[in-house]
């Protein structure tokens, strides 16, 4: 289906871009689901993919086939013959390289990402966020402005729902933010934003990347298809060149960026837009995110005073520097989502108060160069106490510099932690790396501390 307007009218014409086409779907997850419904509307014969085996998994396989999907899970998906599909539209946790994925490129069949396979079926106004970090916070404030600015905006992406789920879909919007990664620009061929922003940038995902350049460049593809007619939000202390869109600059580091920082104050050169005492998000990194989101709202056309008004509504979501408790003068922040090492810098340097911080951090060990953060921990940390794969290696490198303890789950590294600090202290979970070691994902962890937390002696729910 194709929508596009001729004057004030909206003309829907049905062309089914895959009709008869044996379209191979791999994984089965949200992404996946949303992909293969896609598919189906558009004609195609539907196959999926699946390695996996769980009960949820067979759940989601059976409500597929329901509707007409051929399933290949479990070991089926790499024995089955793969040779007569025309595409095959990988999930974004499906590398490239991967076993599964490297059938169809053996077999000379094209390879695309899901968001690149739903986006020329998309007729809104897209504006794409990518970076290390940031990116949901991000997502979420722009949707949040322009919808109280009166447009339809969905946030969507690598955050929420799927971009097939959203051109499925029988709603439509005027803009879709959408949070990218890596992983879904690596398969980008037509993929357009009209407004691309970039966060900000830190080694991150070595356990799917050769080197820092790979993800980096992945990343930078972000910006592949813009034109003159478009924009880029930049964060102003990263070098990005060859951009051919118009741009503009955000940093709470850099007072030359179009949007600075100034005493706590977010500042559009001399104007003075949003002071952060107002708002409900705290720390530099936030202000860098409310200052793409503001750029993204004056882009696209809105006064400062109706998107300020948004921002100060806005509630940031779960485990994203989240208050969890107060137990004996001692306050615990759960900043779980902070699965990289810049994260777990930004944190620490946002929330320091000069009463010091006892840090609790570790997990999966996913190749990110830990000892780089040995100086910022030192700086920053009066404590450390480590979980998780990573927590034996990081004792050892960071413990020339700061007092180390491990533990070998949530709970006794939150008690130790406890013991550790002093009214007025803050006990900040922030891990610095995934949770697939010890958690199905950072939600579980977050809510892992906060009931740890609740489990000590004496809690209080008040931060007085």
């Amino acid at each position: 289906m194709r929508t596009f307007r001729l004057g004030d009218t909206q003309i829907t014409l049905t062309i089914l871009k895959y009709k008869g086409q044996n379209v191979a779907i791999l994984g089965c997850g949200r992404s996946g689901q949303a992909a293969a419904r896609l598919a189906g509307r558009e004609g195609a014969r539907v196959s999926i993919f699946d390695e996996g085996s769980s009960e949820q998994l067979q759940d989601s396989a059976d409500s597929l086939r329901e509707h007409g999907c051929q399933c290949f899970i479990g070991g089926e998906a790499l024995k089955a013959n793969v040779e007569d599909f025309q595409v095959a539209v990988l999930s974004p946790g499906i590398a490239i390289d991967h076993q599964l994925a490297g059938r169809f490129t053996d077999a000379s069949i094209p390879l695309i990402g899901e968001m690149e396979f739903a986006f020329p079926f998309c007729s809104s106004r897209v504006v794409a966020v990518t970076g290390t970090n940031g990116k949901t916070t991000t997502v979420e404030l722009i949707a949040t402005m322009l919808n109280a600015c009166g447009e339809s905006t969905v946030a969507a992406g690598n955050y929420g729902r799927p971009l097939s789920d959203i051109v499925s879909g029988s709603q439509t919007y005027s803009t879709v933010a959408l949070e990218v990664s890596s992983f879904q620009l690596e398969t980008v061929e037509t993929f357009h934003p009209e407004v691309a922003v970039w966060t900000n940038f830190a080694p991150d995902h070595l356990d799917r990347y050769a080197d820092v350049e790979q993800y980096r460049s992945a990343k930078m593809r972000l910006f592949e298809n813009q034109t003159s007619d478009d924009w880029a939000v930049l964060n102003s202390r990263e070098e990005i060149t060859g951009i051919k869109a118009n741009t503009c600059t955000f940093s709470a580091f850099d007072e030359t960026a179009d949007y600075h920082f100034e005493d706590n104050v977010i500042m559009k050169g001399a104007r003075e837009l949003v002071r952060m005492s107002d708002i409900s998000i705290r720390g530099r990194h936030n202000a860098e995110n409310v200052m793409a989101a503001l750029a993204v709202g004056h882009i696209h056309g809105y006064p400062s005073d109706s998107l300020v008004a948004a921002i100060a509504e806005y509630r940031p979501p779960a485990h994203r520097c989240e208050y969890a408790g107060m137990v004996e003068g001692v306050c615990f922040i759960n900043d779980s989502k902070a699965t990289n090492l810049h994260a777990l810098e930004s944190a620490l340097v946002s929330l320091h108060d000069g009463r010091g911080i006892v840090l609790i951090a570790g997990g999966k060990d996913k190749g990110l160069p830990f000892i780089e953060l040995q100086d910022c921990i030192a700086q920053y940390a009066d404590h450390v106490v480590l979980i998780g794969e990573t927590r034996e290696t990081l004792a050892r490198e960071w413990g020339k510099h700061v007092d180390c303890r491990t533990a070998e789950d949530m709970q006794e590294a939150v008690s130790c932690a406890a013991a550790l600090a002093s009214p007025g202290q803050t006990v900040l979970l922030a891990p610095g790396t995934s949770s697939f070691d010890m958690f199905p994902g950072y939600e579980a962890r977050g809510h892992a501390f906060c009931a740890a937390v609740k489990n000590l002696t004496q809690p209080t729910t008040s931060n007085e």
